[in-house]
């Protein structure tokens, strides 16, 4: 019992001295520990104050260099100030001095004045006294002359006045034809100029037309297709169509033929659409060419509203537009009617500025001048009439409706933008290549043109040139003197006139000349 009280105590011992190791021991790492925290957090805050130091300094730093630049830039704003102040100084101090100058000036001026006033009232009374004493004068002088002409001043001023007259009526009369002939020679010469430069300016491509149009086939088999059994397919298409069908040897074509040009196209377009198809019978014939005229007549409104866009022209009534629409396929001697439409309108607006006139108006005018040629088959009477009695019915202002019923000279031109029409569709289609007419009649013209001329007695040689624009007539010397030239030349041109026809005019030149030769032997 002794031994296990022993051995508890020891056990009880060595467990006490090892807590009490275990305590010191802890204690021990616990002041190393808290040692080395002290001098870490000596060391941080002493690496604390020196960035604090040093960021003092650069602070202190910064803010010396911000305030000497302050400093800078106040020194030189005041500097900039005191020379801005100083130069307005300057300025005022110089316009002072020009008020004063100015000042200084007027006040001579003032005095000048009224020195001035002083000297006019003083020569007013002389004046006045002057023109008593020459009324008097005059007085006396008149009784002297009327006692030695014997006329009273009044009959003799009504004399003088008379004889004045009639000299100034003389004088103003030779005044005035120098100045008509000066005007008729300048305004000559300023049209030339216009319609020159009106030309120049508008210069547009001539698309000839044809009296038919070659349709191409595929293969020989389709002519058969077209003409039909006994003939009854050829004579439904023409018969809605109003054109003829050439049908012949000639490979793998069929030709339309038609005086009128719209039908002809629409024959063309119509036949294209059946070989396409394939069916062609009587009454897909008509269906076609009854769609076929829609659709053109639609394409040629766009054409019409095309070409009303370019001139720059609105608010056409749109039947109008279809009537301009039409003159796509209409032809005169060949020039294609739209486009002719077209040129007259940018000549005529051209002219019109040039003469100072309304060229709004006159391009207008000349735009819808030949629409009366779209309804030549539908109506009797001629082209400017049924134009001018269309556009009249759809609300055209008066002076459009003159210009296109005036241009070949049926009436009288209200407005000078109605001469302007009708002299730009005159050199629309006097223009060289603008108009053409089939070989054979052109041969015959000018054939029988020459023929005229060598009719005439005295004429030894005469050669149609320029296209039959011009011809020139040798004349033998010995039987036409040079005062029958004139004669001669009118008499020729007269019966050209009376005997051909053609666009445009013809140029009549005779030319007579003495030839002598002579040998050295």
């Amino acid at each position: 019992m002794v031994t296990a009280v022993l051995v508890a105590g020891v056990a009880l011992f060595a467990v006490l001295a090892g807590a009490w190791f275990g305590n010191l021991l802890a204690n021990s790492r616990a002041n190393g520990q808290i040692r080395e925290k002290r001098k870490l957090a000596t060391g941080i805050v002493e690496d604390a104050n020196r960035r604090k130091e040093s960021l003092l300094k650069e602070a202190e730093l910064e803010a010396k260099e911000s305030s000497f630049r302050i400093r800078v830039q106040a020194e030189e704003e005041s500097a900039r100030k005191k020379q801005e102040n100083l130069q307005k100084e300057q300025e005022i101090q110089s316009r002072l001095n020009d008020l004063e100058q100015e000042r200084r000036r007027l006040e001579q001026l003032k005095q000048d004045l009224q020195k001035g006033s002083h000297d006019i009232r003083s020569r007013e009374k002389m004046f006045d006294q002057k023109e008593k004493e020459l009324s008097e004068t005059l007085v006396l002088e008149h009784r002297k002359l009327e006692e030695i002409s014997g006329l009273s001043l009044d009959t003799a001023k009504e004399r003088l006045l008379k004889e004045a007259e009639e000299v100034v009526r003389t004088e103003a009369a030779r005044a005035g034809q120098k100045i008509e002939r000066e005007f008729r020679e300048s305004a000559i010469k300023k049209a030339r100029e216009i319609m020159t430069m009106a030309i120049q300016r508008y210069a547009n491509e001539h698309v000839a037309e044809t009296s038919i149009s070659v349709v191409p086939i595929q293969s020989e088999d389709v002519k058969g297709r077209i003409i039909g059994r006994e003939g009854r397919n050829i004579r439904a298409f023409q018969q809605a169509t109003g054109v003829d069908l050439i049908i012949d040897d000639t490979p793998d074509a069929i030709v339309v033929s038609g005086f009128d040009p719209l039908r002809r196209e629409v024959a063309r377009l119509a036949l294209e659409k059946l070989l396409l198809d394939g069916r062609v019978h009587p009454a897909r014939i008509e269906e076609v060419v009854e769609k076929v005229r829609k659709d053109l007549d639609h394409t040629l409104y766009e054409e019409a509203e095309k070409a009303a866009f370019e001139l720059g022209i609105t608010d056409i009534h749109p039947e109008i537009l279809k009537l301009v629409g039409r003159l796509k396929f209409r032809t005169s001697y060949g020039q294609n009617n739209l486009l002719h439409a077209k040129e007259v309108a940018y000549l005529c607006s051209m002219m019109a500025s040039e003469l100072g006139l309304n060229p709004k108006l006159a391009r207008r005018a000349a735009f819808l001048h030949d629409i009366g040629k779209s309804l030549t088959h539908e109506g009797e009477g001629s082209h400017p009439l049924l134009g001018a009695e269309a556009a009249r019915k759809y609300g055209e202002v008066p002076e459009v409706v003159n210009a296109i019923q005036s241009h070949h000279g049926d009436v009288e031109p209200i407005c000078l933008e109605s001469v302007l029409v009708a002299a730009s569709d005159a050199i629309s289609a006097a223009r060289p290549g603008a108009r053409r007419e089939s070989m054979d009649a052109y041969i015959k013209r000018l054939e029988k043109l020459e023929s005229i001329a060598n009719s005439f007695k005295g004429v030894e040689k005469s050669y149609a040139i320029q296209a039959g624009r011009e011809i020139r007539i040798i004349v033998r010397q010995d039987e036409v003197s040079d005062e029958d030239l004139l004669v001669v030349s009118r008499d020729i041109a007269r019966k050209i006139e009376a005997e051909l026809k053609y666009p445009g005019q013809i140029k009549v030149t005779v030319i007579r000349e003495n030839r002598i030769v002579e040998y050295a032997r």
